[in-house]
């Protein structure tokens, strides 16, 4: 099915195209979200009069994205979560998840605008993009942690993932005589 695109989509074209897609995909995604218009003599009327709106109202939407992407950009939110000691979180941190932190920050973001492929399933840093509008996107970082004083302590770089970093214990600088009293073998011996 042939489209008019009202908007830049990306990896299909620019606002003012006539681009050919699946049937399915124009009907159930690109139609219903006004992002196109069926590609017929009166929407192309249509559309070179309503040109100078729909570019006004592009550009309008995209001056919000880049303010919205100012404020967001270096930032790094705090999610807390219960995990092992391994660092594997018992749930996972979704798209949902990523929303309601930054709306607990004052940034009003829609799930869908959150590009996770996968769910985040362990404990650090992790860089998540956020497309803003089609041609806005930032990153930011979640630093998902177990307690916000692992977060501070992730930030600073470390590692959280061994016995050492959770306990104080420092794993490499254990020894055997710390467990085993080696006089106690040699009285054993002897007798």
């Amino acid at each position: 099915m042939e489209v008019i695109l009202l908007e830049r989509i990306a990896k299909l074209g620019q606002m003012g195209e006539t681009v050919k897609v699946r049937d399915g995909f124009a009907r159930n995604y690109l139609l219903p979200l006004g992002k196109a218009l069926r590609a017929n003599e009166a929407n192309k009327k249509r559309f070179e009069s309503e040109r100078a709106t729909l570019e006004a109202r592009n550009l309008e939407r995209k001056s919000e994205a880049q303010k919205v992407a100012e404020s967001l950009n270096g930032k790094s939110f705090i999610i807390v979560r219960s995990a092992g000691e391994t660092g594997q979180l018992y749930g996972s941190v979704a798209a949902r998840d990523i929303v309601e932190a930054l709306a607990a920050e004052g940034f009003n973001i829609g799930r869908n605008q959150v590009e996770l492929n996968t769910p985040i399933k362990s404990i650090g840093l992790h860089k998540v993009v956020l497309h803003l509008h089609s041609e806005v996107e930032i990153a930011i970082e979640l630093n998902v942690a177990r307690s916000a004083d692992e977060a501070e302590r992730q930030a600073k770089g470390e590692t959280l993932t061994s016995a050492d970093a959770i306990y104080g214990i420092d794993e490499d600088a254990l020894k055997p005589e710390d467990f085993f009293d080696p006089e106690a073998d040699q009285e054993g011996e002897e007798a």
